[in-house]
C-alpha cells in the first residue's frame, strides 16, 4: 500500500456506524467536545463519537472518504472529535427517477463511480442484498460492503472484518 491510488478506498458513513443510534454510555466525550463552546453543539448525538474510532480507521491504511448526508460538515464537526484529517467528501447527485433497481440504495451508484475501478469498502447501516448484486455485477475491482449495526457502530468484530478484507486484496 503504498501509493494512494493504490490503496483500497474506504467510504464512510457518520449516522449508524461512527454516531450509534443505541446508547451513547459506552463512548467517552473528548475534552473538545466537553469544554469548547461550537455551532454544533444542538446536536446532542454527536456525544456518541468515540474518539478512538479516527485512529483505528487511519490504522487501516485505506483513502478514508466522506460517504454521507453530513457533506463537508463531516470534515468540520466529526473529523475532529474522533481525530481524523480532512477527508475528501463524495458529491452526491440530484435523486433522478432512474436510479436503478427497486431496494437499491440511492448512494451505492455515486460511490461506484466515484471508485472508478479502484477496490473499496463502503461501511454504513443501510447497505441491502440489491446493492451488493448491483456492485457485484458493475464494478469491476474488489469491493467490500459493510453493514453496521447502527444501534452499535462500528466495533470490533467490524474492524476484524475490514482489517481482513483489506489483507486478503491488498498486495505484499
Amino acid at each position: 500500500m503504498t501509493s494512494a491510488t493504490g490503496r483500497p478506498l474506504l467510504f464512510l458513513d457518520v449516522d449508524g456506524p461512527l454516531i450509534p443510534f443505541g446508547s451513547s454510555s459506552g463512548h467517552p466525550q473528548t475534552a473538545a467536545a466537553v469544554s469548547s463552546p461550537s455551532p454544533d453543539q444542538g446536536n446532542p448525538l454527536l456525544e456518541r463519537l468515540d474518539p478512538g474510532l479516527g485512529p483505528r480507521l487511519l490504522a487501516l491504511g485505506c483513502q478514508l472518504v466522506w460517504a454521507t448526508t453530513w457533506m463537508e460538515e463531516a470534515n468540520e464537526v466529526v473529523s475532529p472529535r474522533i481525530g481524523l484529517p480532512r477527508l475528501p467528501v463524495v458529491e452526491w447527485p440530484a435523486p433522478c427517477a432512474d436510479e436503478g433497481p427497486r431496494g437499491l440504495h440511492w448512494k451505492t451508484r455515486p460511490l461506484v463511480e466515484w471508485a472508478n475501478g479502484r477496490s473499496f469498502i463502503w461501511v454504513d447501516d443501510e447497505i441491502s442484498a440489491m446493492d451488493h448484486l448491483w456492485v457485484d455485477a458493475g464494478h469491476p475491482g474488489p469491493s467490500l460492503l459493510h453493514r453496521v449495526a447502527p444501534a452499535k457502530g462500528l466495533v470490533e468484530a467490524d474492524f476484524s472484518v475490514l482489517a481482513d478484507w483489506i489483507h486478503a486484496v491488498t498486495p505484499g
